[in-house]
C-alpha cells in the first residue's frame, strides 16, 4: 500500500481542482455567455422565445418561417423570395418603421428560410406586432403588389450584371447539385423570376406561411405577460397548416470530372472553383468541416502563391457544399487546378497537424460573446438552433485532429469533384487539353439560370 504525507495530498487534491475546473469552466462560460429564452408555444403552433431585458427602451422581433428557396417551384426559382418581398410590398411601411417607431424592418430569404426583423420602440410592441400580423395574418397578395414587387426583383437582379466570382459560383453550384434546389441562387434570376405569378404566390402562402411553420424571438424591455397577451391577440388568428412539407428531395447525380471552362473572351484573369457536397448544418461533424476549409487553403496557398484563395463550407437544412476557390492569372489556372486537387488529396496522404489545427482554430469566425451581447445576433443564433436541431454541435474549440482525419475522409475519399473556370476559352484550352468542357461566351444571369436543371416540386 501507498502512503501519502499531508502535504502530497493537498498537491494532488489542488491538481485535480484545477483539472476538474479546466474541464468544467468551458461548458459555463458557453452557458453564460448564450442566455437561455424563456420558451413558449400558442395554441396555433407558433413557437415563441423571449428574453426581457428590463430598462431596455427597444423591443426586437426576429420571426422565422423555416421553409425558404429550397421549396421553389420548379423552373420558377425566387419564388419563395418574392413571397418575402410581398409581404411588406408598400416602401413606406419600412419608413414608417424607421421615423416612427425607432426601428427597422428587414425580409430575408435562405434556401432554408424567410427571416422577418422588425424592430422599435418597446413602448410601441401593440404596433409592431398590428405589422407582423398583417403580413401574415392577411397576406397583401393582390396583382397590382405582386407585380409590384416582381417588377422591383427584376430591376434589382439586372441593373447590375454579374461578376466572374459570381459566374463561377452559380456555375459551380449548377455542375454540382445538378437538378438539386440548391444548384439555383436563392434570389432566383431575371429569367426564372419572370416566371413567377401571383397564383405561384399563393400555392407557397398556402403551403408554407403558417404559424406552426415558425418560431419568433422577442428581445428587449417589455413585461413578458405584456408581450404574450400581445402575441395571442394579434397573432392568434394566424392559422396553422393541415401538413408539414419536409425538405426531402432527390438527390443530385455525380458531377461530371471535366473541367467546365465558362468563356470569358475579354479576360485576363481566371476565376476557379472546386466542389463536393458538405455536411448538413445539424451535422455534429460541422465544425470540424469548417477547421477543414482553413487548413485546405492554407496547403492550397502554400502551393499556389500568385493566387488569391479562400476556402468555405457552406451548411443548409440538407447537405450543403465544400468549395474553394481563386482567382489567378489565366496562364496559371490549370497549375492552381492541379495544386488544388493535390491540396484535396493530401489531407488522405497526410493528415492535418496540431499546429495546422491551431492556426484554422484561431481563424474560426466564432464569436458567442457578441451574438449574446447584440439582440439581432442573439436572435439569430437561437432561431438558428431551433430550426436545424444543432445546439449539441461541437464546436471548433474541441475539434481534434482524429476528427479532422475522419471528417475529410467522409468529405473527399472516393468523391467526384466539380471543376469550373470561368476566363479566355482561348488561353485556358491548351493547357487543360481535351479533359475540359467549353460554355459560352459572356455567361449571364439567364445562361447561369437555364444551366441549372428545375428542381423537383416538393410533394
Amino acid at each position: 500500500m501507498i502512503h501519502l504525507n499531508a502535504c502530497q495530498i493537498r498537491v494532488r487534491a489542488v491538481s485535480a481542482l484545477f483539472l476538474l475546473v479546466a474541464l468544467v469552466a468551458p461548458a459555463q462560460v458557453r452557458a453564460q455567455s448564450l442566455p437561455e429564452p424563456d420558451r413558449d408555444k400558442l395554441l396555433n403552433g407558433l413557437t415563441v422565445l423571449f428574453w426581457p431585458r428590463p430598462g431596455d427602451p427597444n423591443v426586437l422581433l426576429k420571426l422565422r418561417i423555416r421553409s425558404g428557396a429550397a421549396f421553389d417551384l420548379a423552373g420558377k426559382g425566387g419564388t419563395m423570395a418574392l413571397l418575402g418581398d410581398a409581404l411588406f410590398p408598400d416602401p413606406t411601411t419600412r419608413e414608417y418603421v424607421a421615423d416612427q417607431l425607432g426601428g427597422k424592418l428587414e425580409v430575408t430569404t435562405s434556401y432554408d428560410s424567410i427571416d422577418i426583423t422588425i424592430s422599435g420602440k418597446a413602448g410601441e410592441l401593440e404596433r409592431i406586432v398590428e405589422l407582423l400580423r398583417g403580413a401574415l395574418v392577411t397576406p397583401p397578395l393582390t396583382p397590382e403588389n405582386v407585380a409590384r414587387v416582381r417588377d422591383a426583383r427584376l430591376k434589382q437582379l439586372s441593373e447590375r450584371p454579374l461578376t466572374a466570382a459570381e459566374i463561377a459560383d452559380q456555375t459551380i453550384a449548377a455542375r454540382l447539385f445538378g437538378r438539386f434546389p440548391y444548384a439555383h441562387p436563392a434570389t432566383g434570376t431575371v429569367e426564372t423570376v419572370r416566371k413567377v405569378d401571383r397564383g405561384d404566390l399563393l400555392l407557397a402562402r398556402e403551403r408554407f406561411l403558417n404559424a406552426d411553420n415558425a418560431t419568433v424571438a422577442v428581445i428587449g424591455g417589455v413585461e413578458k405577460a405584456r408581450m404574450i397577451r400581445t402575441l395571442r391577440q394579434l397573432l392568434g388568428p394566424w392559422t396553422k397548416s393541415d401538413r408539414s412539407i419536409p425538405a426531402t428531395f432527390r438527390q443530385p447525380d455525380p458531377p461530371d470530372a471535366r473541367v467546365l471552362i465558362v468563356n470569358q473572351a475579354d479576360s485576363s484573369a481566371a476565376e476557379i472553383r472546386l466542389a463536393v457536397k458538405g455536411l448538413t448544418r445539424s451535422d455534429n461533424d460541422a465544425a470540424a468541416a469548417l477547421l477543414l476549409a482553413r487548413i485546405v487553403s492554407h496547403r492550397w496557398e502554400a502551393a499556389s502563391p500568385d493566387a488569391r484563395i479562400f476556402a468555405r463550407h457552406e451548411t443548409h437544412a440538407l447537405r450543403g457544399i465544400f468549395v474553394l476557390g481563386a482567382s489567378v492569372p489565366a496562364a496559371s489556372a490549370a497549375q492552381a487546378v492541379a495544386n488544388a486537387q493535390q491540396a484535396i488529396r493530401s489531407l488522405a496522404q497526410n493528415p492535418p497537424t496540431p499546429a495546422e489545427l491551431e492556426r484554422a482554430r484561431n481563424e474560426a469566425p466564432v464569436n458567442v460573446s457578441q451574438r449574446s451581447s447584440e439582440a439581432d445576433s442573439l436572435a439569430q443564433w437561437w432561431l438558428d438552433i431551433e430550426t436545424f436541431k444543432d445546439s449539441s454541435r461541437s464546436g471548433p474549440a474541441i475539434v481534434s485532429l482524429g476528427d479532422l482525419q475522419r471528417v475529410g475522409n467522409r468529405l473527399f475519399k472516393d468523391v467526384p469533384v466539380a471543376t469550373v473556370v470561368v476566363g479566355n476559352y482561348e488561353q485556358l484550352k491548351t493547357s487543360f487539353g481535351k479533359n475540359a468542357e467549353l460554355r459560352p461566351d459572356k455567361l449571364d444571369a439567364k445562361t447561369a439560370a437555364d444551366s441549372v436543371s428545375p428542381a423537383k416540386k416538393p410533394d
